[in-house]
């Protein structure tokens, strides 16, 4: 294959790899919100955070210079029969400031932060409430290898298709590299980083409903077929892509592990029944 045909299609794939971790972040349920909002004449900036590390506290900030304005931090645990409570912020400097009671791994609080200004008064995010889940440190070695296998797995797939789609394309070896990234990434590191954070390898079929595993599974299977059915036809490596890209526009973490606070037992998985501490029922 021409060098440069090559070079190009490598620049393609790297380009859209890029465009989907960027939509991945602007997408998934666990990266914090940003925005601005005006009140009282002034901007206020938000960073609202939706993941956390177990058992932490939870730190709530808004940034806003005008000492004339207050706020106040609504809160409960997720899908829990929890009345809501209510905690004013503290200023420290051109910040207001909160803190929200930690929770176990995949347990979730939900809350929403209301300004005051005068008679003004607007709650940020559009009004909408934001749902943060805590769940247990993950090794940053495992993490990252993680992440870049994963990064990896979509770029060689990418990759694979497009050559798959030229008329002579010479796909096998590709094919090979994408599948074994996938493994790696996939079915090795990523039940190691659940492990971790949420107390399961695994949690997708046939023992639970989580998304992340479940597609991850899919992955696998479509391109496993790639493997052994490469020779017969492309089809079936153009198929693996395929998925690949549709499973990619799914956020990540999308109908990932929850708890349930009215069994203490988790949502998507098959883990025995965990003992709440005090601290995270209050609220």
């Amino acid at each position: 294959m021409n060098k440069k045909i090559s070079v190009l299609l490598w620049v393609v794939a790297f380009f859209l790899t890029i465009v989907v971790i960027f939509y991945q972040r602007m997408t998934g349920p666990t990266y914090p919100i940003r925005g601005n909002a005006l009140i009282g004449g002034h901007e206020v900036s938000f960073k609202l955070l939706r993941s956390h590390t177990s058992f932490e506290l939870l730190p709530v900030e808004v940034e806003t210079p005008d000492d004339g304005i207050s706020g106040f931090v609504k809160y409960k645990r997720y899908k829990s029969k929890d009345n809501w409570a209510e905690i004013e912020m503290n200023r420290v400097g051109n910040k207001l400031i909160s803190e929200l009671p930690g929770q176990p791994s995949a347990g979730k609080i939900e809350y929403s932060i209301r300004l005051n200004s005068g008679d003004e008064q607007i709650i940020l995010n559009e009004g909408k409430t934001i749902v943060a889940r805590f769940k247990d440190e993950v090794p940053t070695a495992f993490l990252l290898t993680h992440i870049v296998f994963m990064i990896f797995s979509f770029l060689f797939a990418i990759r694979t298709g497009l050559e798959a789609l030229r008329k002579d394309g010479n796909y096998l070896s590709l094919v090979n590299w994408t599948l074994g990234i996938v493994f790696i990434g996939g079915m090795i590191l990523g039940p190691i980083v659940q492990k971790y954070a949420f107390g399961d390898f695994w949690t997708g079929i046939p023992f639970g409903t989580d998304l992340t595993d479940n597609k991850t599974l899919f992955a696998f299977i479509f391109w496993l077929a790639a493997f052994f059915l490469k020779k017969k036809s492309k089809w079936w490596v153009l198929a693996a892509t395929i998925m690949m890209i549709f499973i990619y526009l799914i956020p990540h973490s999308t109908l990932g592990s929850e708890l349930d606070y009215s069994t203490g037992k988790m949502k998507n998985k098959y883990s025995n029944v965990l003992s709440l501490p005090d601290s995270s029922r209050k609220g």
